[in-house]
C-alpha cells in the first residue's frame, strides 16, 4: 500500500541535488509516497532537513593491502586466506562476458538454500543471469575463484561515480566447496582490486538488521576488518499517504517490530522447514 522509491543501488549511487530528484519524482506521473536515499559514507552527520532514521553499513577503511592483512584482521582470517591458497583456489580479476556469466549462472543453480532460506538467485536463466549480473558495467570489478578451470565463486565490486567507495554487491561461492575457504579468498583479492584503483572504503552491504542480533555473516564482515557505520536515512514523503506512513512506521517490515528472540525462532523453523523440503525434493 505504500509505494517506496530508491534509487537502484543506494548504496552505491548517491543523489547529488536530493531535492531536484525529489521535484522529478513529484512530476513523474507515477504515485511515489516516500522516497529514501543515504548520503555518502563521509557525510555520518544530518544534513538536509528531511525526515530521517538511523541506518548503517559494515565498512572497511582501505589504506593498503599490508595495512588491512597485518592490522585488520587477526590470524584465524589470515589462515583461512592461506587454507583457501593451498587448497589450489585461485582469484583473478574478470571481464564480463560468457566464461563469467556462465561461472555465476552453475553457482547460483548449485543449491536452492543459503542461509537457511530459499536462495532466491536458484532456477535463474542464463539471459537473467546477464541482465542482473551486467548492470552498471562501467564501474563494475568482476573476480572469480577458480578451482582448476571450474568457477567456483565470484564477486561483483560496483564503484561510486567518484570511484572512492566500493560496495560488495555479490559474494557467493559453492557450497560444496566451502571447505576451501574460497570466499575468504576471494574477499582478500577485493581488497587487492579495491587498493589498486585508489578505493578507500569497500561497502559490505549492513552491519546489522533490524533487531537482528549477530549471526554468521556479521561475524565473517567483523573478522575481516568490517566496521559498523552509521549513517541517516532520509524518507522525503510526497504524498499524504507517505506522510502518515512514515510517521506511524509503516515503512518498516511488520518482521521488524518484533523482538529478536521470537524473529530467530522464526528463522529457525523456516531453516528446519527449507531443510526437510529440500531433502524430499531429492529423495523424490
Amino acid at each position: 500500500m505504500v509505494r517506496i522509491a530508491r534509487l537502484d543501488g543506494d548504496k552505491y549511487n548517491f543523489p547529488e541535488d536530493p531535492q531536484a530528484l525529489v521535484n522529478g519524482l513529484r512530476k513523474c506521473g507515477t504515485r511515489i509516497d516516500l522516497f529514501t536515499f543515504l548520503p555518502r559514507l563521509s557525510k555520518t552527520s544530518p544534513e538536509y532537513h528531511y525526515p530521517m532514521e538511523w541506518d548503517n553499513l559494515a565498512v572497511l577503511s582501505v589504506s593498503s593491502f599490508d595495512g588491512w592483512w597485518t592490522n585488520q584482521i587477526d590470524n584465524k582470517t589470515r589462515n583461512m586466506v592461506r587454507k583457501a591458497q593451498k587448497n589450489g583456489v585461485v582469484t583473478r580479476e574478470l571481464a564480463f562476458g560468457d566464461t563469467l556469466v556462465r561461472g555465476i549462472w552453475e553457482i547460483n543453480n548449485e543449491c536452492p538454500i543459503r542461509q537457511g532460506k530459499r536462495f532466491p538467485h536458484y532456477g535463474m536463466s542464463l539471459d537473467r543471469v546477464r541482465e542482473y549480473a551486467g548492470t552498471f558495467l562501467d564501474r563494475t570489478i568482476y573476480i572469480g575463484a577458480f578451482l582448476g578451470n571450474e568457477m567456483i565463486g565470484f564477486v561483483k565490486l560496483v564503484m561510486d561515480e567518484t570511484q572512492t567507495q566500493a560496495c560488495l554487491v555479490h559474494i557467493l561461492s559453492m557450497v560444496q566447496h566451502k571447505g576451501k575457504a574460497p570466499t575468504n579468498a576471494l574477499l582478500a583479492q577485493a581488497l587487492r582490486s579495491c587498493t589498486d584503483r585508489g578505493i578507500s572504503y569497500l561497502v559490505y552491504e549492513n552491519f546489522s538488521y533490524g533487531k537482528k542480533q549477530g549471526d554468521s555473516l556479521s561475524r565473517f564482515k567483523e573478522a575481516n576488518g568490517f566496521r559498523r557505520l552509521d549513517l541517516p536515512r532520509y524518507y522525503v514523503p510526497l504524498t499524504r499517504i507517505g506522510w502518515a506512513a512514515f510517521h506511524m512506521g509503516l515503512h518498516h517490515k511488520l518482521v521488524e517490530y518484533l523482538p529478536d528472540s521470537i524473529t530467530a525462532k522464526l528463522r529457525d523453523f523456516r531453516t528446519a522447514w527449507y531443510s526437510r523440503k529440500f531433502q524430499l525434493a531429492k529423495e523424490t
